[in-house]
């Protein structure tokens, strides 16, 4: 096949000091840091649906981007050159997964039964492309939010037909997930949620969606499929409320329904922010849980208000994911995957390793800082020097259930009242990360 980036070769680490637009200055994927190299601890994908199928339109304007290797049509045929070219792209740049929705890659057919065969042509192509490249799946879904039978959701839908049809696609694309060899599985519930309550028996809502995922966590038993099943939260857009809102939305719903031994979050950063928190809010709300799975390598601009899915390359950002990354132990089926897209003044198809390489090496860089503040010990230390009544004496013995409150009663009562007896010197915790950034 032609290729399709003909301009670009294997993009490689050249250092900081070079001017190489297409080279790694800070991604060095054989760099060890805390006994794993770069490429293990970022375990970066490409996103399929931004990378390959946007074509970078918005609410005031049609699709700018020049892709010359797609035709336009929504044929299978083009959807399997569209998946040669993805791979072309995934292994020039040299990310070792990739992640799609089902509806990404293949057409969406008269029927179901023909939409199942478009799929499996693409993914015998997928298959053979993974094979070539020895790039591998890091999670797949399915799109249960677009097409006009999902209006009102898909396992939150007050139809009950659209409830077994989305059970169907869903079935499929685990199977999907399994025969390509997928890390993972991510459930977004797109549509899940309400734009009025006046019309919405929440509780109702709320027990389907937890039918359908002990369903799909029974199938995915049944199957054999070993990948993490994984929730993405998100607060809003396109209905006014999701049920996924944030990470502990999303923590409170598995715990009440009996399913958090199944899931574990896929957090993205443009999410957390329409939810009015931080990423690292997120991230540590997640991983206190042991619930912090996988994470959406994105950014939204601050002055808009919807979800503008830009590439990161904020480095205090960066910063703190890979120091709460690196606090949990690192990721194991999870990764950085780059739900992301260039914007809609960066048409060209070189663009789109631009885009890719300048957000890996924001979180390499993040990855650095974070290894060396660790490394350092002064931010650990004065976490902990923070705690400090809490290892001994009656806070030793609130920890580990050794009191009530009657005991605790005398003990106030037999003491000098509290005082803040230490700063918490936020401003020297700044300044201290401020000298590794």
């Amino acid at each position: 096949m032609k290729s399709a980036f003909p301009e670009v070769t294997k993009i490689s680490y050249e250092g900081p000091s070079s001017k190489n637009a297409l080279a790694f200055k800070h991604y060095d994927p054989a760099k060890v840091i805390e006994n794993r190299t770069m490429a293990e601890h970022l375990r970066f994908s490409v996103a399929y649906w931004h990378t390959f199928r946007n074509v970078l339109g918005d609410p005031f304007g049609i699709g700018t981007a020049i892709r010359p290797w797609d035709d336009g049509s929504n044929s299978v045929e083009n959807a399997c050159n569209r998946a040669r070219v993805a791979f072309e792209f995934i292994e020039k740049l040299g990310a070792p997964f990739y992640a799609f929705h089902d509806r990404d890659v293949a057409p969406e057919g008269a029927s179901l039964a023909e939409t199942n065969r478009n799929l499996d042509a693409v993914v015998k192509v997928l298959k053979e492309e993974q094979e070539r490249t020895g790039t591998k799946l890091l999670w797949a879904t399915a799109n249960l939010f677009t097409h006009p039978r999902f209006l009102h959701g898909a396992a939150t839908s007050p139809n009950a037909d659209v409830f077994v049809y989305a059970a169907a696609q869903v079935k499929k694309a685990i199977e999907v997930a399994h025969e390509l060899g997928a890390a993972g599985y991510t459930f977004w519930g797109g549509r899940e949620g309400y734009s009025s309550l006046w019309n919405t028996d929440m509780k109702r809502e709320l027990e389907h969606l937890a039918k359908f995922l002990h369903m799909a966590v029974d199938y995915k038993k049944q199957i054999g499929f070993q990948g993490t099943f994984y929730i993405e939260p998100k607060p809003k857009e396109p209905t006014k409320h999701q049920y996924d809102s944030d990470a502990a939305a999303c923590l409170n719903f598995l715990r009440e329904y009996g399913l958090l031994e199944d899931f574990k979050l896929n957090l993205e950063t443009n999410h957390a922010t329409l939810a009015g928190h931080s990423m690292q809010h997120e991230c540590e709300v997640a991983a206190a849980a042991g619930a912090l799975g996988s994470l959406d390598a994105n950014v939204g601009d601050e002055l808009l208000g919807w979800d503008t899915d830009q590439f990161p390359t904020n480095i205090y950002l960066t910063t703190q994911l890979m120091l709460t990354v690196l606090k949990m132990g690192g990721f194991t089926s999870g990764g950085l995957n780059f739900d992301a897209k260039v914007r809609r003044e960066s048409f060209e198809p070189v663009d789109l390793f631009y885009a890719h390489i300048g957000a890996m090496d924001a979180l390499a860089r993040g990855l650095k800082n974070a290894s060396a503040i660790r490394a350092d010990g002064r931010l650990a230390e004065l976490l902990n020097g923070r705690y400090a009544s809490w290892k001994t004496g009656i806070g030793a013995a609130i920890e580990a259930g050794k009191e009530d409150f009657n005991s605790l009663d005398k003990h106030a009562l037999s003491n000098p009242d509290p005082i803040q007896h230490t700063s918490g010197h936020q401003e020297l915790l700044e300044s201290i990360v401020n000298e590794f950034i």
